[in-house]
């Protein structure tokens, strides 16, 4: 799933959750948070924009991201492709 500069990240929640959506670097550095909320039960989506400095803390290389998405007691993460 490359990407340049932007992806979406889609999830579903079956039941209102606290949910946290963050973007790693492969040395386990932090780059975004995309929620950090309770939300609804439903089907979401967030777009990660690396041009976006409300985001992004800095200019990314090109390279492998990790997602880490945490709802309730489940983590699903996934990893992404940044080519520039």
């Amino acid at each position: 799933n490359p990407f340049n500069p932007e992806t979406k990240i889609k999830f579903e929640l079956p039941f209102k959750s606290m949910v946290n959506l963050r973007v790693y670097n492969l040395i386990g550095q932090e780059i975004a948070t995309l929620v950090n909320e309770e939300l609804e039960a439903g089907v979401y989506e967030r777009n990660f924009n690396v041009g976006d400095l409300s985001i992004s803390k800095t200019a990314l290389p090109s390279g492998i991201y990790i997602y880490l998405l945490q709802a309730g007691e489940k983590t699903i993460s996934n990893k992404m492709v940044l080519i520039k």
